[in-house]
């Protein structure tokens, strides 16, 4: 189980520091005459900060050091 967990806390990191966040994109009704609908799209950015990406490499790393040590 930890090893399980320890690869995709690795990979998580990896994710992170590479990406550095997330976008997305959301839909705005502007006017609705009618059969006539008009909408706005937005971007929205999430940035992660490299700091979270490290720890999440960094824990991976230790449950895979570790592996059956830390659990008794």
């Amino acid at each position: 189980m930890n090893k399980t967990l320890g690869i995709v806390l690795i990979a998580l990191g990896l994710v992170g520091l590479v990406w550095g966040g997330f976008t997305y994109t959301t839909q705005d009704k502007v006017a609705d005459i009618g059969p006539i609908d008009i909408t706005h799209e937005k971007t929205h950015s999430v940035p992660l900060p490299p700091i979270l990406g490290a720890i999440a490499l960094l824990g991976g790393v230790a449950l895979l050091v570790t592996g059956k040590k830390a659990i008794g």
